[in-house]
């Protein structure tokens, strides 16, 4: 509390050469299915690599609570001094018998996060039942040891929440001068409310590939402490990886990550006796 916000030091945590390695390999060893989540989904591979690698650093971190025991102490112990989610999880609870009965797996087994989210993608088990998918055709679905179904569901997950094949996930941007302007803007959030042509009457600065682009426009500001933030206009592409987890900072964290992995997968591919 009290503790600005700084981004440049949330992407340093996760945008870094031991995850980059372990995204690589990941890579490497799913690019078929990588492959096939993209021809059907059409979500990038780097983009679904680079939201595992920020929930789990490839499967390295996946939880070691009993599911069971968090959604039950969640559902009706739940933190006093905090706004009530009770109701939340006693769905997520229900959510995870019926994927245990149907899946056939022992309910007291099954380990995750402190808030029951579970395997490589970290899905709560709503998400489970609604979005993972057996991509490999093994005949279950399996999110913490098939990569291949893992890589499936997330960008299944991303497709139902809008993602678009080829669309940018952000723009640069430069803030307004006029503070009504800023406010107005900032108000919207991470929700892509704005024209590129309503942004500029408000005084933002877009380069000319942000100001050809047709769909709405979110203007995000992320803070870094004592430092001048960072804004960028991000699109429908961006909010789609907000739906994964709702902050602005996670989902440049994760496209900073993809970039990343992109470029040393091409710098990989061009050099393969040097990798």
């Amino acid at each position: 509390a009290g503790t600005a916000k700084n981004w440049r030091a949330y992407r340093e945590r996760f945008v870094e050469r031991q995850r980059i390695a372990a995204g690589l390999a990941f890579w490497r060893t799913h690019e078929r299915w990588l492959g096939d989540a993209e021809a059907r989904f059409g979500v990038p591979p780097e983009v679904v690599l680079g939201i595992v690698g920020v929930e789990t650093f490839y499967g390295r971190v996946m939880g070691s609570f009993r599911v069971i025991d968090t959604l039950a102490t969640l559902a009706f112990d739940f933190p006093t001094g905090r706004r009530d989610r009770s109701g939340f999880f006693r769905s997520e609870l229900e959510e995870f018998f019926v994927w245990c009965a149907r899946d056939g797996t022992d309910p007291v087994s099954v380990l995750g996060s402190y808030a029951g989210a579970m395997g490589l993608p970290q899905f709560m088990p709503s998400s489970l039942n609604r979005f993972a998918i057996d991509l490999d055709g093994d005949g279950r679905v399996d999110l913490a040891g098939g990569g291949a179904d893992a890589v499936g569901s997330v960008a299944r997950y991303l497709a139902e929440f809008g993602w678009k094949a080829g669309m940018p996930t952000h723009f640069a941007a430069t803030p307004p001068a006029a503070a009504e302007d800023l406010a107005l803007l900032r108000e919207k959030d991470i929700l892509p409310t704005f024209s590129a042509a309503q942004m500029r009457e408000r005084g933002v600065g877009l380069d000319e590939e942000a100001q050809a682009h047709a769909g709405p426009l979110a203007f995000v500001e992320l803070e870094n402490g004592g430092a001048p933030p960072s804004h960028f206009a991000g699109t429908a592409n961006f909010y789609a990886i907000t739906r994964y987890n709702w902050s602005s900072y996670y989902a440049m964290t994760v496209i900073e990550l993809a970039r990343s992995l992109k470029a040393a997968w091409a710098a990989t591919a061009a050099a393969p006796n040097k990798a």
